[in-house]
């Protein structure tokens, strides 16, 4: 069983700060495995783990937009996507990480979004928890 914990609310309320926090309580008390995934443009998740950003959502489909030739001959461009996300998980000491990155334009998360929860509906079952550090409002949740 795995548990979701999901930190919405407004801006500059301490979503991230305290998404770190559980993040660390999880890993500190060794209660399981956990996966922190900044589903927030604004992508600091990762500095507040005291880690360095990696490869996010946003970059991998901009390189695929770039270059329509990466994806492999064969490959629906989908499954690549799911992949390369995939591939983009950091693994730390004590917790994986994957943030979502920057939206494919002005305002517009939607592709980021829904790419995001299809690998999650994959990932969420190979941890025990799963923290989320959302954008600021709650319009995301219903995405």
């Amino acid at each position: 069983m795995s548990y979701t914990i999901a930190i919405a609310g407004k801006g500059g309320t301490g979503k991230t700060t305290i998404a770190g926090l559980l993040v660390r309580l999880i890993k500190e008390n060794k209660l399981g495995s956990v996966l922190a995934v900044d589903a927030d443009p604004n992508s600091n998740l990762a500095e507040i783990l005291g880690v360095k950003p990696g490869r996010t959502i946003g970059n991998i489909l901009d390189d695929i937009c770039a270059d329509h030739q990466k994806v492999p001959a064969g490959m629906f461009k989908d499954r690549f996507i799911e992949y390369e996300v995939q591939k983009a998980v950091q693994e730390e000491d004590g917790f994986d990480v994957i943030s979502m990155g920057k939206p494919e334009g002005p305002g517009c998360y939607c592709y980021v979004n829904n790419v995001l929860r299809a690998v999650m509906v994959k990932l969420v079952n190979d941890y025990d928890y799963v923290i989320i550090d959302n954008e600021a409002g709650l319009e995301h949740l219903s995405r």
